[in-house]
């Protein structure tokens, strides 16, 4: 069940190899969802001003921050298209990164303000009408979401962006905590006014619960944390390779939705020609391995022990 909000798997054979069309895909997903959820927002206020549901608050405030959490992150992808600099000399891929911290404390935000707003209309009841429209809006609000959040985190696992798929968690925390909305508004139908604050805390509390692990994935990005299956697969592929004995070494890193890497390879004593096409058939199994694989130094060393030049795969 967690996993449902959290996804784990960040496949690198889905990926796309090409750094410029990633970020041109993470940059097109942001738009649509984008002008999905200011439409679904503006509908849900709307109801909200006829209706007073502070549950329905709450779902729109939440709403509204998923949809402005896109910009911060569409130009963390822009950043990312630049050329590095000789003081950004590993680019700008990090400023993804950056924008899902940025992701994250909306979030949270969000969830304090949705909660206080709540917590204040259990001492200052309000009445809540036109509860069918607000029942509407809930179920509008949860596909809204749902379809936003299935294409972030399908485009975000396949460019290899945590900070997109954290994105996408978060509208389909937004599309459940909409449901909820339909809830509180059918308790109050029931005859049980205070559901609605009720259901508006609970959305609150919920949030901030499943934001811990949008913060574990986002964190270990920015720790240089990688995850085991991706290093498994580069070492089956570096391991698989004719020539190779052994991969003492080795070390991947998301740097935004690209992988950076270093690797020491042994080989035989054998000639420099050879050492060279071997490293060269690394390179190639290690590009259909790990598609979006930027850069990966690799060194060899013979039987003996003695090191080699290291080549470098761009």
């Amino acid at each position: 069940m967690f996993g449902l909000f959290v996804p784990h798997s960040h496949d690198a054979a889905d990926s796309i190899d090409d750094a410029l069309e990633a970020s041109s895909t993470g940059i097109r997903a942001l738009k649509i969802s984008l002008f999905i959820l200011l439409g679904t927002t503006l509908l849900q206020f709307g109801v909200f001003l006829i209706s007073g549901s502070v549950a329905l608050l709450a779902d729109t405030i939440h709403n509204f921050s998923d949809a402005l959490t896109a910009v911060p992150l569409w130009i963390a992808f822009v950043l990312a298209r630049r050329i590095a600099t000789r003081r950004y000399n590993f680019g700008f891929g990090r400023a993804e990164d950056l924008a899902g911290l940025f992701i994250v404390a909306v979030v949270a935000l969000s969830a304090i303000v949705a909660g206080w707003e709540a917590i204040t209309r259990f001492f200052n009841p309000m009445t809540v009408t036109n509860l069918g429209w607000v029942i509407a809006a809930g179920i509008i609000g949860f596909a809204g979401n749902e379809i936003v959040a299935i294409y972030r985190i399908r485009v975000g696992q396949q460019i290899g962006s945590a900070a997109l798929v954290a994105d996408g968690v978060h509208a389909r925390i937004d599309g459940f905590t909409s449901l909820s909305v339909v809830i509180g508004a059918i308790g109050v139908l029931l005859g049980f006014p205070l559901a609605d604050p009720i259901v508006g805390l609970f959305i609150a509390v919920t949030i901030l619960v499943l934001l811990w692990g949008t913060v574990r994935s986002i964190g270990a990005r920015l720790m240089d944390g990688i995850d085991p299956h991706i290093l498994e697969r580069a070492e089956a592929a570096l391991t698989a390779t004719p020539g190779i004995l052994s991969v003492p070494r080795l070390q991947l890193r998301w740097v935004g939705h690209r992988l950076q890497g270093a690797a020491t390879i042994q080989v035989r004593d054998a000639t420099l020609s050879s050492v060279e096409k071997i490293v060269h058939e690394a390179e190639h199994a290690l590009g259909h391995a790990l598609p979006n694989l930027d850069d990966m130094v690799i060194r060899t060393s013979t039987v003996s022990g003695a090191p080699s030049t290291p080549h470098r795969h761009d």
